[in-house]
């Protein structure tokens, strides 16, 4: 690439020498040169050629002297290696100018030896700036692209380390957490194309908000539902902890989110969240083409199927007791021995709570209820039967309650 290098000086003869003593590197297309007889001149040519990467100039000169050409090149937002040029007895002026961000200084009467040799040093250093100004502008562009699938944090960590994400898969301990809306088809088959793109844009950025205060990564969205990963693709050993706290977090702002649009008269039907944990092969899975971060494997599967049971649970949070049992400080209500689509082995499942919901007295008694479920105490149907009297829109107390009015026991739950 060739350097194109502005010489500023009032001296008639030195255009000549300079490309009479640089003719073959001018022939060979390493360095190009631009001349002016002073600052003012140097700025009108710089104006037209902004592809100019060095300058040499005089100090003393006509009009506008070098000092005062070095300032007007500092203000500028592309700042240019500057090598100042000035009589050996005038070391003021030079300091002055390396002070005011000159690369380097020659003196006069010019050696052409030392011009050449401080001219190739300048060379290396500007190449050094520009290799470092396009990793800079990779970087950056790897961090925009990211922040769509990653927190901001997260994000500007992967943009440096674009190997991290390279095509392939690894197996990791995750969490996995889906999220759909209840109803949301038949609901976009009622709304004017413009409404649809304003909600679920702004469903989308607030619910993607929630996951990135929680670290989390995005791993797929499809229409209104949102498949997140936690512990990938950079280890969180507390994984299962940030996945609580994300679908508690997930379910207040989906809540707010459905109260606001039914004040607008739509219908937005409850976000139902799946969580569960276990290993999982993760990575880009792109083809080569696209960039397709994602997992597979059970763990996933089952996490899915979890977010699938709240339907008819009649909950709203459905996390496996793998989950629950490496949150820290997990508070929840046991929902029961889910047999899960696909599945022949139940998997005992949990209703994430808040902390003030959790010391609500019916959680107590709904505790107590599922305690005499689990020693078939014939007592748990006046138990169950008892909190949905007081609490008639505790949709998974009159679950257990149907059920066992039905014939049903125990905990184990067959779901479709």
């Amino acid at each position: 690439m060739t350097t194109k290098i502005l010489v500023v000086d009032d001296e008639p003869d030195l255009e000549t020498l300079v490309v009479q003593k640089f003719r073959r590197q001018i022939r060979d297309g390493v360095v190009s040169f631009l001349f002016a007889h002073d600052g003012v001149d140097a700025l009108a040519l710089l104006a037209e050629n902004r592809d100019v990467d060095m300058v040499v100039s005089d100090i003393n000169m006509p009009r506008m002297d070098g000092l005062t050409l070095l300032g007007k090149l500092q203000e500028a937002d592309e700042k240019l290696s500057t090598v100042v040029v000035s009589a050996y007895g005038d070391m003021v002026n030079i300091r002055t100018a390396m002070n005011r961000g000159a690369f380097d200084f020659l003196t006069k009467p010019i050696d052409f030896a030392d011009l050449e040799a401080t001219i190739g040093k300048t060379v290396k250093h500007i190449e050094m700036l520009r290799e470092a100004r396009q990793r800079q502008a990779r970087a950056e562009r790897a961090h925009e692209s990211l922040s769509r699938y990653f927190s901001p944090n997260l994000a500007e960590q992967l943009a440096s380390d674009a190997s991290s994400l390279s095509l392939g898969g690894q197996r990791r301990e995750v969490a996995s957490l889906f999220t759909d809306i209840a109803g949301f088809t038949t609901l976009v088959e009622s709304l004017d194309p413009n409404l649809l793109a304003e909600l679920l844009n702004g469903y989308l950025g607030e619910m993607t908000g929630s996951v990135f205060r929680h670290e989390g990564t995005v791993a797929k969205i499809v229409g209104d539902a949102i498949h997140v990963l936690f512990g990938a693709p950079r280890d969180q050993p507390d994984h299962a902890t940030r996945a609580v706290a994300c679908a508690l977090d997930l379910d207040a702002v989906s809540e707010a989110f459905r109260r606001r649009w039914q004040e607008r008269g739509v219908r937005l039907g409850a976000t139902r969240i799946g969580v569960h944990a276990g290993p999982a092969i993760v990575g880009n899975f792109g083809g080569g083409r696209f960039f397709d971060y994602t997992a597979y494997g059970d763990t996933i599967n089952t996490a899915a199927r979890l977010e699938t049971a709240n339907k008819a649970l009649g909950t709203r949070i459905c996390v496996s007791a793998n989950v629950a049992s490496h949150a820290e400080d997990f508070r929840g209500r046991p929902v029961g021995d889910l047999v899960l689509r696909g599945k022949a082995e139940p998997l005992r499942a949990f209703e994430p709570l808040t902390g003030h919901d959790f010391a609500d007295p019916a959680t107590a008694a709904y505790l107590d209820a599922f305690a005499k479920l689990e020693r078939g105490d014939a007592g748990a149907i006046a138990a169950f039967a008892s909190i949905v009297g007081l609490r008639s829109d505790d949709r998974l107390a009159s679950f257990h309650l149907k059920r066992l009015l039905n014939g049903s026991s125990g905990t184990r739950i067959e779901l479709p």
